[in-house]
C-alpha cells in the first residue's frame, strides 16, 4: 500500500519512522512544513514548539519531502504523481481538503489526541488536563470536510495521573499511536478496519491556544492553578505571571496544605 504521510512534529516523525521501519506500508513521498508558519488563527506567524526536520526521515530512507508554505492545492499535480492509496496525517496544523483527500482512493486518515467526538479542535490534550480530566485518549479516524467529525477506525484511552504533566501525557499519546498504527494500518490495506460513525449530539469543541493564553488567573482554586501550570509547561510556552511588570513563567507546582 502507498502512502503519503503528512507531518511536522515529533510526533508525526516517529510515526512515520515507525510506518516505514515495521513495513507497515509503503511511504512514497512525505509532505511537511517550515517550523514557522502562518495559519489562519493567528495575524502573524506560527512557531511549531514540537517541530522535528522531516527532511531528515527523507534522507535516511530515500524519500522524498514536499515541505508547503503555500496553499497544498497548488501541489497537487506533484502528489498525484506518487500515485497514493491512503494519505496518514499525524503533527500536522492545516486542514487536508477534499482535493488532497480524493487522491488516496483508501481516503485520509489521522490522529486526534482525544476520546472524539470529545474534544474537537485544537491543543486536546492541553485542555483535558486545564480542565481536570482524569482520562483523554487518541482517536485514529477518517478525515472528512468538518473539524475531527470523521469515521472512526480506532480508539485508546489514556489516563492522566496526578505526576503527569503534558510532556508525559504526549509521550503516552505517540506510544498508544504506535500501537494502533502497527494493528490497523494492515486492516486498512486489507479492506477490514472498522469505520465507526461519530455521535455528533456528544461533541465538544475548544479552539487552539496561543502563548497569550497562558496567563494564570490568581482567583481559581488551587487544583485548577496547579493542572493549568502542568497543561503547559515544556515543550509548550509555559503558565506564566506578571510580577512588578515583569513576565514570570513557572513550569512546575504543587499543592501543599498549611
Amino acid at each position: 500500500m502507498r502512502v503519503i504521510f503528512f507531518g511536522s512534529t515529533s510526533f508525526g516523525y516517529e510515526c512515520c519512522r515507525h510506518i516505514i521501519e515495521n513495513k507497515l506500508a509503503e511511504v512514497v513521498s512525505i509532505v511537511t512544513i517550515p517550523e514557522s508558519f502562518r495559519i489562519s488563527y493567528s495575524d502573524k506567524p506560527v512557531k511549531n514548539v514540537t517541530y522535528s526536520d522531516m527532511h531528515e526521515i527523507g534522507k535516511m530512507y530515500n524519500i522524498n519531502v514536499i515541505e508547503i508554505s503555500d496553499n497544498i492545492r497548488n501541489h497537487l499535480d506533484e502528489l498525484r504523481q506518487y500515485n497514493p492509496d491512503l494519505i496518514i496525517v499525524a503533527g500536522w496544523f492545516h486542514k487536508v481538503p477534499k482535493a488532497v483527500r480524493e487522491l488516496a482512493p483508501k481516503g485520509c486518515i489521522g490522529f486526534h489526541a482525544s476520546l472524539l467526538p470529545k474534544y474537537r479542535g485544537g491543543a486536546p490534550l492541553v485542555w483535558a488536563m486545564i480542565n481536570g480530566e482524569k482520562e483523554t485518549g487518541i482517536s485514529l479516524f477518517y478525515f472528512e470536510e468538518g473539524i475531527d467529525e470523521g469515521d472512526i477506525i480506532a480508539q485508546k484511552r489514556i489516563g492522566i495521573e496526578e505526576n503527569d504533566n503534558i510532556r508525559t501525557l504526549i509521550e503516552k499519546t505517540k506510544n498508544l499511536a504506535l500501537e494502533i498504527l502497527t494493528e490497523y494500518i494492515p486492516m486498512i490495506s486489507e479492506g477490514t478496519a472498522p469505520r465507526i460513525p461519530q455521535d455528533h449530539t456528544q461533541a465538544t469543541y475548544f479552539p487552539q491556544r496561543k502563548p497569550e493564553d497562558g496567563e494564570i488567573d490568581w482567583s481559581w482554586d488551587a487544583e485548577r492553578i496547579k493542572n493549568f501550570i502542568r497543561a503547559q509547561t515544556k515543550p509548550y510556552p509555559g503558565a506564566y505571571t506578571i510580577i512588578n511588570g515583569k513576565k514570570i513563567t513557572i513550569w512546575e507546582a504543587d499543592i501543599e496544605e498549611i
